[in-house]
Protein backbone atom coordinates (compact mmCIF):
# COMPACT_ATOMS: atom_id res chain seq x y z
CA UNK A 1 0.00 0.00 0.00
CA UNK A 2 2.96 2.32 0.59
CA UNK A 3 4.49 1.88 -2.20
CA UNK A 4 1.01 2.70 -4.19
CA UNK A 5 0.16 6.13 -2.71
CA UNK A 6 4.49 7.06 -3.19
CA UNK A 7 3.43 6.48 -6.76
CA UNK A 8 0.74 8.14 -6.88
CA UNK A 9 2.08 11.43 -4.72
CA UNK A 10 5.05 11.01 -7.77
CA UNK A 11 2.13 11.14 -10.26
CA UNK A 12 0.35 14.12 -8.89
CA UNK A 13 3.75 15.93 -8.80
CA UNK A 14 4.89 15.51 -12.10
CA UNK A 15 1.50 16.27 -13.43
CA UNK A 16 1.59 20.27 -14.41
CA UNK A 17 -0.88 22.82 -12.38
CA UNK A 18 -2.55 25.76 -14.01
CA UNK A 19 -3.82 28.55 -12.11
CA UNK A 20 -5.85 30.66 -14.32
CA UNK A 21 -6.14 33.51 -12.45
CA UNK A 22 -8.69 36.30 -14.81
CA UNK A 23 -11.32 38.67 -15.62
CA UNK A 24 -14.96 38.01 -17.35
CA UNK A 25 -13.22 36.26 -20.53
CA UNK A 26 -12.04 33.92 -18.43
CA UNK A 27 -14.69 33.42 -16.53
CA UNK A 28 -17.18 32.53 -18.84
CA UNK A 29 -19.59 35.30 -17.86
CA UNK A 30 -22.43 35.68 -20.25
CA UNK A 31 -21.48 32.25 -22.17
CA UNK A 32 -23.03 28.70 -21.70
CA UNK A 33 -20.91 26.92 -18.99
CA UNK A 34 -18.54 24.87 -20.09
CA UNK A 35 -17.50 26.60 -23.20
CA UNK A 36 -15.32 29.32 -22.51
CA UNK A 37 -11.09 29.50 -23.57
CA UNK A 38 -10.52 27.42 -20.08
CA UNK A 39 -12.85 24.59 -20.37
CA UNK A 40 -11.68 24.53 -24.03
CA UNK A 41 -7.38 24.47 -22.63
CA UNK A 42 -8.75 21.78 -20.47
CA UNK A 43 -10.51 19.79 -22.83
CA UNK A 44 -7.67 19.97 -25.18
CA UNK A 45 -5.19 18.91 -22.95
CA UNK A 46 -7.49 15.82 -22.61
CA UNK A 47 -7.38 15.17 -26.08
CA UNK A 48 -3.49 15.63 -26.59
CA UNK A 49 -2.77 13.40 -23.45
CA UNK A 50 -1.46 16.09 -21.47
CA UNK A 51 -1.16 15.24 -17.91
CA UNK A 52 -2.54 18.43 -16.56
CA UNK A 53 -4.97 20.23 -14.06
CA UNK A 54 -6.41 23.58 -14.36
CA UNK A 55 -7.82 26.24 -11.07
CA UNK A 56 -9.55 28.72 -13.20
CA UNK A 57 -9.50 31.39 -10.35
CA UNK A 58 -11.37 34.41 -12.28
CA UNK A 59 -13.99 36.78 -11.07
CA UNK A 60 -15.86 38.78 -13.79
CA UNK A 61 -14.89 42.40 -12.89
CA UNK A 62 -11.88 41.58 -11.28
CA UNK A 63 -8.86 44.29 -11.99
CA UNK A 64 -5.04 43.84 -11.40
CA UNK A 65 -5.67 45.23 -7.86
CA UNK A 66 -8.27 42.52 -6.74
CA UNK A 67 -5.94 39.70 -8.60
CA UNK A 68 -2.81 40.78 -6.91
CA UNK A 69 -4.78 40.79 -3.88
CA UNK A 70 -6.05 37.23 -4.03
CA UNK A 71 -2.67 35.79 -5.51
CA UNK A 72 -0.74 35.05 -2.78
CA UNK A 73 -3.74 32.97 -1.14
CA UNK A 74 -4.02 31.09 -4.75
CA UNK A 75 -0.12 30.13 -5.05
CA UNK A 76 0.12 28.69 -1.87
CA UNK A 77 -3.28 26.44 -2.07
CA UNK A 78 -2.28 25.33 -5.58
CA UNK A 79 1.23 25.57 -6.08
CA UNK A 80 1.04 26.16 -9.95
CA UNK A 81 3.33 25.06 -12.41
CA UNK A 82 2.16 27.59 -15.21
CA UNK A 83 -0.03 30.71 -13.93
CA UNK A 84 -2.02 32.68 -16.31
CA UNK A 85 -3.04 35.67 -16.15
CA UNK A 86 -5.50 37.50 -17.82
CA UNK A 87 -6.33 40.37 -16.24
CA UNK A 88 -5.83 44.11 -17.28
CA UNK A 89 -8.94 45.10 -19.26
CA UNK A 90 -11.23 46.42 -16.62
CA UNK A 91 -8.36 48.55 -15.17
CA UNK A 92 -8.68 50.30 -18.21
CA UNK A 93 -12.96 50.49 -18.77
CA UNK A 94 -12.75 52.17 -14.92
CA UNK A 95 -9.97 54.48 -15.98
CA UNK A 96 -7.12 53.27 -13.15
CA UNK A 97 -3.50 54.75 -13.90
CA UNK A 98 -1.73 53.04 -16.40
CA UNK A 99 1.40 52.20 -13.99
CA UNK A 100 -0.96 50.73 -10.79
CA UNK A 101 -1.71 48.35 -13.97
CA UNK A 102 1.64 47.57 -15.15
CA UNK A 103 2.54 47.65 -11.24
CA UNK A 104 0.17 44.99 -10.20
CA UNK A 105 0.64 42.73 -13.05
CA UNK A 106 4.54 43.14 -12.32
CA UNK A 107 4.22 41.93 -8.77
CA UNK A 108 1.74 39.36 -9.65
CA UNK A 109 4.60 38.01 -12.10
CA UNK A 110 7.07 38.25 -9.80
CA UNK A 111 5.39 36.20 -6.84
CA UNK A 112 4.19 33.83 -9.10
CA UNK A 113 7.77 33.08 -10.77
CA UNK A 114 9.09 33.47 -7.53
CA UNK A 115 6.65 30.63 -5.66
CA UNK A 116 8.01 28.39 -8.70
CA UNK A 117 5.86 28.59 -11.60
CA UNK A 118 6.29 29.94 -15.46
CA UNK A 119 3.98 32.79 -15.97
CA UNK A 120 1.91 33.98 -19.35
CA UNK A 121 0.31 37.31 -19.77
CA UNK A 122 -2.76 37.47 -22.03
CA UNK A 123 -2.39 40.95 -23.15
CA UNK A 124 -5.38 43.21 -24.10
CA UNK A 125 -6.81 46.02 -26.17
CA UNK A 126 -8.82 48.58 -25.53
CA UNK A 127 -11.96 50.18 -27.85
CA UNK A 128 -10.55 52.57 -30.17
CA UNK A 129 -12.61 55.09 -28.72
CA UNK A 130 -10.09 55.29 -25.75
CA UNK A 131 -7.48 57.18 -28.32
CA UNK A 132 -4.77 55.73 -30.21
CA UNK A 133 -2.15 56.90 -27.36
CA UNK A 134 -3.84 55.22 -24.93
CA UNK A 135 -4.50 52.21 -26.39
CA UNK A 136 -0.91 51.71 -27.65
CA UNK A 137 0.20 52.48 -23.96
CA UNK A 138 -1.82 50.26 -22.42
CA UNK A 139 -0.99 47.77 -24.61
CA UNK A 140 2.88 48.38 -23.74
CA UNK A 141 2.22 47.75 -20.43
CA UNK A 142 2.49 44.22 -21.09
CA UNK A 143 5.10 44.05 -23.35
CA UNK A 144 6.65 45.88 -20.59
CA UNK A 145 5.93 43.42 -18.00
CA UNK A 146 6.57 40.29 -20.22
CA UNK A 147 9.92 41.53 -21.27
CA UNK A 148 11.16 42.44 -17.56
CA UNK A 149 9.94 39.74 -15.56
CA UNK A 150 10.92 37.47 -18.14
CA UNK A 151 7.53 36.13 -19.10
CA UNK A 152 5.71 34.85 -21.80
CA UNK A 153 3.44 37.05 -23.48
CA UNK A 154 0.16 36.78 -26.03
CA UNK A 155 -0.09 40.37 -26.95
CA UNK A 156 -3.50 40.63 -27.89
CA UNK A 157 -5.63 37.50 -26.21
CA UNK A 158 -8.47 37.43 -28.14
CA UNK A 159 -6.75 36.81 -31.30
CA UNK A 160 -5.77 33.68 -29.90
CA UNK A 161 -9.59 32.95 -29.34
CA UNK A 162 -11.57 33.30 -32.29
CA UNK A 163 -14.79 33.12 -30.59
CA UNK A 164 -13.65 35.65 -28.12
CA UNK A 165 -16.70 37.75 -27.00
CA UNK A 166 -14.93 40.95 -27.28
CA UNK A 167 -13.25 40.09 -30.56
Amino acid sequence: MAVQAQALAATVASRHRILVLGDSLSAEYGLRRGSGWVALLERKLTVEKISASVVNASISGDTTSGGRARLPALLQAHRPTLVVIELGGNDALRGLPLTLTQDNLSAMTLAAQQSGARVLLLGMQVPPNYGRDYADRFAGVFADVAKSRQAALVPFFCKAWPTCPIA
